[in-house]
């Protein structure tokens, strides 16, 4: 079974970057589509953002690109996500996961990222 254990997240200020860790087991990150979603206070869960294994172009939410980056540690199989001049709208719980694949439907416990403006 696929497990997806996010950190790194934290209270920031507006402006500042932060840098999302999310260490996978049960699935092969070097070879699987992976992405981060983010789940706002009080609202749903929503698609951020999504790296092809194939080398296809990355996607983004329109009010993250220019500012996140979604990379891949394949010896580690793990994910990250860095994000800069952070915005308050970005502030909720953050959560990586596979985005194909019989793992598709596993979530993580996500981790936290407030930003204060």
């Amino acid at each position: 079974q696929g497990q997806f254990v996010e950190s790194g997240g934290g209270l920031v200020q507006a402006g500042e970057s932060l840098t999302l860790s999310c260490v996978v087991s049960g699935v092969r990150v070097p070879t699987t589509d992976m992405g981060w979603y983010r789940q706002a206070p009080g609202k749903e869960r929503e698609f951020v953002v999504q790296s092809y294994w194939s080398g296809g172009d990355t996607t983004y939410r329109d009010s993250v690109r220019g500012r996140f980056h979604i990379s891949r540690e394949n010896a580690k199989n793990t994910v990250y996500l860095h994000m800069d001049a952070l915005k308050p709208e970005d502030t909720g719980v953050d959560y990586c996961k596979a985005m194909s694949g019989p793992r598709a439907n596993v979530w993580g416990q996500g981790t936290q990222v407030t930003v204060s403006s």
